[in-house]
């Protein structure tokens, strides 16, 4: 019994150590943000889409399907590790796919007019949450660690690494609701929002990069880290999330324009 409980564990930790994602309230405050930026033309395509379901509920969708291993497929479409010195574009990508590979395809498909409904349906869905994971900073992280996974800390006392603490520890303490974080998220002007939404998901992997490298370096392994740490990077989760929200309004705007 006891070798089977551990064969089970290290199935598990082979197969969802490296795609975890936003907690479930990230992928819905991102779905909440952009749901406030979408064009009149847009609502209606998403809302015959999705039958009236929102984004925010909808953006954890992507998680939810890996229950099913006939979706297994699509593991690798939530992240991407490359070195920490080289550009997306100027790596080789991996054979089974990654998340802009992903972010492409869903485009691909739910913008061919021959593709049949419920291919639109999931891939649509499958859009809104790959948007969010790429605003993840640790989904661009290196290969060598799965992107801080086998980066263990502390957070409070209890054990956990990197990349866990940046899809969930963080947000999930806060505390807030995915509505409430969307609506207290700064304000923002017309033109701070237009330079937020400006590039392509080429420019935004870069970007996450770029800060995924500087987390590497906040912490040590083992580090005991708490309300400090929290303090000195929240503002920065607060962005990301932000940031994937309006980012994510755009994609779908240009989509269904």
């Amino acid at each position: 019994m006891k070798r089977i409980t551990v064969l089970c564990l290290l199935i598990f930790q082979l197969g969802f150590g490296n795609d975890m994602e936003w907690s479930k309230t990230g992928h819905r405050t991102i779905g909440e943000v952009a749901q406030q930026f979408l064009t009149g033309r847009t609502k209606k395509a998403l809302k015959k889409l999705l039958n009236g379901q929102s984004l925010a509920l909808v953006s954890n969708y992507a998680d939810e399907i890996k229950a099913d291993r006939s979706f297994s497929k699509y593991g690798p479409w939530h992240y991407v590790n490359y070195p920490a010195d080289k550009k997306y574009t100027e790596v080789a990508p991996s054979e089974e796919g990654d998340i802009i590979i992903g972010i492409e395809k869903c485009l691909e498909i739910v913008k061919d007019k021959n593709s049949k409904a419920e291919d639109k349906v999931f891939y649509l869905k499958m859009l809104v949450h790959l948007i969010g994971d790429l605003h993840q900073p640790m989904h661009v992280g290196r290969l060598e660690d799965k992107g801080g996974n086998d980066i263990q800390v502390q957070w409070f006392g209890k054990g956990t690494n990197l990349h866990r603490l940046w899809d969930s520890n963080m947000i999930d303490d806060y505390g807030m609701s995915y509505s409430e974080l969307a609506n207290n998220l700064p304000e923002l002007t017309k033109g701070q929002i237009k330079n937020i939404q400006q590039g392509n998901i080429y420019d935004w992997v870069e970007e996450s990069q770029e800060i995924a490298n500087e987390l590497y370096g906040s912490v040590q392994v083992g580090e005991k880290l708490g309300y400090a740490y929290g303090y000195k990077y929240w503002t920065t989760l607060e962005k990301q999330l932000q940031k994937g929200g309006l980012r994510l309004a755009k994609v779908l705007n240009e989509l269904f324009s």
